[in-house]
């Protein structure tokens, strides 16, 4: 499953969006124009499908300094609402679900929330089509779905304001398992620690390790997944060849750790360990870890992936996410202009332009109806 359209609804800058997305989505933009914002949706879908998106808008300051805050009509509800689009990956006509979810304040005196609680408003995963099939629905408390004889059923336990459906139902249909299963699969990169106590900088336990975590604490072990486990690393062989002519990166054979050096052409007789490359070749590394892994995620988010990158690093960098997006789908934010000129070069996709429409996030070329009249692909 890939993801074909993305929703949202009253959250920070955006009062009201819906848009395509492609294999590989390129956003960029000036600041203060709401791209981090759209990024943040996405992860908050994700929370949906773990069961944590309540906790995500708590971490954020709460529901109050989340949702839309500029003029709403008299009959808007302070709501923030979230809806995705699934087509198949393989270009088949099999129809998949949309999945929606709204959140807004609750009632504490009639509800087992806190006063400040965000509260699950509704959710429902909708099969479209001519004569839409809804399989999952909620309305606060109550839940119903379908059985694999297509017969509504009451769900069982009563959920609490801050769970969702969509995590709380297992075993009941394979569509919501599934969409569940994709959506917290999804992996978010929004920049990597490089201080001597990061992550990166630590040898990682020997697991074979089929996609980076969002820390890239694993990345040793995704590197030796790729060297002894599939016996393959000619993309990043290629990648780091464009990034450092005529350097090699060394993946030995794990033990209990599992590591890996980089030696340069400058000195050819002295490896380089992860506690010893510079902020910027470590952070290229770990984007090479999340793009070319074994099994990348479903769904990869980069946001500002050049964050501490030498210029001379940029088009390698977009090789590799070219050929990542040809795996998997792929979403960047950034700030270079650079980056997007390379990537439209890699891959014949101009990026999408943020930009402020009546003071709300939009994207440049977007009609209200939530397509691209220019868009050929």
């Amino acid at each position: 499953m890939t993801v074909s359209d993305l929703e949202i609804k009253a959250y920070r800058s955006v009062r009201s969006i819906r848009f395509p997305l492609r294999r590989l989505t390129v956003l960029t933009g000036g600041n203060g124009v709401g791209k981090t914002n759209l990024y943040r949706a996405l992860e908050l879908l994700q929370a949906a499908a773990n069961g944590t998106i309540t906790h995500a808008i708590a971490r954020e300051g709460g529901l109050g300094s989340v949702l839309w805050a500029g003029e709403r009509g008299v009959k808007d509800l302070p709501r923030l609402s979230l809806e995705v689009g699934l087509e198949a990956d393989n270009g088949s006509d099999v129809i998949l679900p949309r999945y929606a979810v709204e959140v807004g304040f609750g009632d504490s005196k009639y509800e087992a929330v806190f006063s400040e609680e965000p509260q699950i408003k509704s959710e429902s995963l909708i099969l479209p089509g001519r004569r839409p099939v809804t399989l999952l629905e909620r309305n606060r408390a109550a839940v119903w779905y379908r059985d694999d004889n297509g017969a509504r059923r009451q769900l069982d336990d009563t959920l609490l304001p801050s769970e969702t459906a969509l995590s709380s139902l297992r075993g009941t249909l394979p569509e919501v398992d599934a969409v569940r299963h994709m959506l917290a699969s999804w992996r978010f990169y929004h920049g990597f620690r490089t201080d001597p106590d990061s992550p990166l900088r630590q040898p990682s336990l020997a697991i074979t390790s089929p996609m980076l975590d969002s820390d890239g604490s694993n990345l040793g072990a995704v590197f030796a997944t790729l060297k002894h486990i599939r016996g393959d690393t000619v993309d990043l062989d290629v990648a780091i060849d464009r990034a450092f002519p005529g350097a090699r990166l060394d993946i030995p054979p794990p033990d209990k750790y599992a590591s890996f050096t980089m030696t340069f052409p400058e000195v050819p007789h002295r490896p380089f360990g992860a506690a010893e490359l510079s902020d910027g070749t470590l952070q290229f590394l770990a984007l090479l870890g999340a793009l070319l892994s074994y099994r990348p995620a479903p769904f990869i988010a980069l946001n500002e992936p050049e964050a501490s990158l030498h210029p001379d690093l940029l088009p390698a960098l977009a090789q590799a996410i070219a050929r990542a997006s040809e795996r998997t789908q792929v979403w960047v934010v950034t700030h270079s202009q650079a980056l997007a000129r390379a990537l439209e070069d890699a891959t014949g996709l101009a990026p999408r332009t943020v930009i402020r429409r009546k003071g709300s996030t939009w994207l440049e070329g977007l009609s209200d109806m939530g397509f691209f009249p220019d868009d050929e692909d």
